[in-house]
């Protein structure tokens, strides 16, 4: 096992973790003042959801020896309509996903990290398979019909 690339696997994967929840919680937030409840708090949940993910990959890094880094976070850009940011969130979520089965295939030689990280990877596929199923909703019934449902 080459313990430093898990390490570094890790540290990558908490450092975007943590962005990626804060814009989510924010989101959240931006979606409940607008009325859309039910989006707002799925958002707001889907931060607490991931920030347990950073807990477990940063207890795994510090198992290894590893010392974790406090590292900033990218600028992103918040959106308002909520439409709108399910399609940018999707694209996010594919590329993601993609990166995080390439990255199982290196692991597979710490079978600890590997199982934390196939658990995380299919907590990932079920939010890209929500994000899809909710533009495909959209283009069944409309975005203010679907709007609707998110009060």
């Amino acid at each position: 096992m080459d313990k430093q690339k898990t390490i570094e696997a890790l540290q990558f994967f908490i450092t975007g973790l943590t962005e990626g929840a804060i814009v989510h919680k924010l989101q959240g937030q931006i979606f409940k003042s607008q009325g859309f409840n039910k989006l707002g708090d799925k958002y707001i949940d889907h931060f607490s959801e991931e920030m347990g993910w950073v807990e477990k990959f940063v207890e795994r890094l510090l198992d290894l020896g590893g010392e974790l880094k406090a590292e900033g976070a990218k600028a992103r850009d918040l959106i308002a309509d909520p439409v709108d940011y399910i399609k940018a969130d999707l694209k996010i979520q594919e590329a993601g996903v993609e990166l995080l089965y390439k990255c199982m295939a290196t692991l597979t030689d710490d079978p600890t990290t590997y199982s934390i990280m196939k658990d995380y990877l299919a907590d990932e596929e079920e939010d890209l398979y929500w994000s899809q199923g909710a533009l495909e909703m959209i283009d069944k019934i409309g975005v203010q019909n679907w709007l609707f449902t998110q009060v």
